[in-house]
């Protein structure tokens, strides 16, 4: 990798260390509409070659690209199908007879139209008639012998090309896909009032995410720059639950994720939509390194209080509002809003430009290009 321009990977790796990189590190992800509008711009389908037009500094590997589970044919699979698909990569995901599909856990979704385009929604909850730890000890939990990274280094190398990019490894999560396979309500009450059942869950997810990160970092940590999970613990308004039970059940299996990375001298980054406020200095303190994806209209996520309170403790990667302003934007004013978010959350490194979350389809072209204008 001597021989590659290091500046992508060396931007990324400046900001999140507080120091001001030669201009604001760009991260891109977006539901697959956005995609099939850029790729008619540019004249291409190549997702990273859409990136590279886009100046794009990161790239992303995902767990669930590298799924083998036994017993089931390739055939069944298809790894474009999820709607949450927003990046390179692809997502292993089962297809049932019905056209709804699985993934590797189990957590069985639909897709769903609307006006703008496809959706994917939660059909049914495989542990919801789950009474006690017996039931769930017969579900047929995926295991690390379900995952092949032979192909990992590889996989990562032709990402670079000609260049060195920086690359996260996408873990997985464990509160999100607790409860998507438990059901919502269920897995919040008995979390308050029995957590027994819960927290089976999530360990039996945790074991197999850790052992994985392992394997993955013992096989590529030197091509892997930031280790990524997501466990949304938000609404608009609040969390989802106390900062209590945040400490006392979910903390742990997150201090686990982001010990086994430092461990490997690898940084933590954590995407949690909506206003996680609350728990900001708990991550901090157990030594988180980026927060993503930073949603301006949550309560008290907008970026000048972040900067205020929070400016050179943990890096901000998002920030720019999908749900109002891109949609109805024009594109000098996301330019200028681009401008404003880089200076006021990296002005000494610390921030990496993206949207609050994956750009929509209702958002304009136009918008999305300025996003990423040369000039912002």
């Amino acid at each position: 990798m001597n021989h590659k321009d290091t500046a992508h990977k060396d931007r990324v790796n400046q900001a999140i260390v507080f120091r001001k990189p030669d201009r604001t590190p760009r991260d891109f992800a977006a539901v697959p509409e956005v995609w099939k509008g850029l790729g008619e711009y540019f004249g291409t389908e190549d997702r990273n070659a859409i990136l590279k037009k886009l100046d794009i500094d990161c790239r992303i590997i995902s767990y669930d690209s590298f799924c083998e589970p036994p017993d089931i044919a390739s055939s069944e699979t298809d790894l474009n199908a999820s709607q949450e698909r927003s990046s390179v990569g692809g997502m292993w995901r089962r297809i049932e007879p019905d056209g709804s599909n699985r993934d590797i856990w189990g957590a069985h979704r639909k897709q769903v139209r609307t006006s703008f385009g496809m959706l994917d929604e939660f059909a049914s909850f495989p542990l919801e008639s789950a009474n006690n730890l017996d039931d769930l000890r017969r579900y047929p939990w995926p295991t690390p012998e379900w995952w092949n990274f032979r192909s990992l280094r590889a996989t990562i190398e032709g990402l670079d090309d000609s260049a060195a990019y920086n690359v996260r490894y996408r873990m997985g999560s464990v509160f999100e896909t607790a409860w998507s396979l438990y059901g919502f309500e269920r897995f919040l009450a008995d979390l308050a009032l029995d957590p027994t059942l819960p927290l089976y869950i999530m360990e039996r997810l945790a074991e197999v995410h850790l052992e994985n990160l392992q394997r993955v970092l013992e096989t590529a940590g030197d091509l892997i720059d930031i280790v990524y999970f997501y466990d949304d613990l938000a609404s608009q308004e609040g969390l989802l639950v106390s900062p209590a039970m945040y400490c006392r059940y979910i903390q742990p299996f997150h201090r686990r994720i982001i010990d086994l990375a430092k461990h490997h001298g690898k940084p933590a980054m954590l995407h949690c939509c909506g206003s996680v406020y609350p728990l900001i200095n708990q991550l901090i303190e157990m030594g988180l390194s980026i927060l993503n994806p930073i949603q301006p209209s949550a309560k008290n996520m907008h970026p000048e209080k972040l900067a205020q309170e929070f400016v050179g403790q943990i890096a901000f990667h998002g920030g720019i509002d999908v749900q109002q302003f891109l949609p109805k934007a024009t594109p000098p004013e996301v330019r200028d809003k681009v401008s404003y978010t880089s200076e006021l959350l990296g002005k000494r490194g610390g921030y990496i430009l993206c949207g609050s979350h994956h750009l929509q389809a209702d958002i304009p072209l136009e918008n999305i290009l300025a996003l990423y204008s040369r000039e912002s």
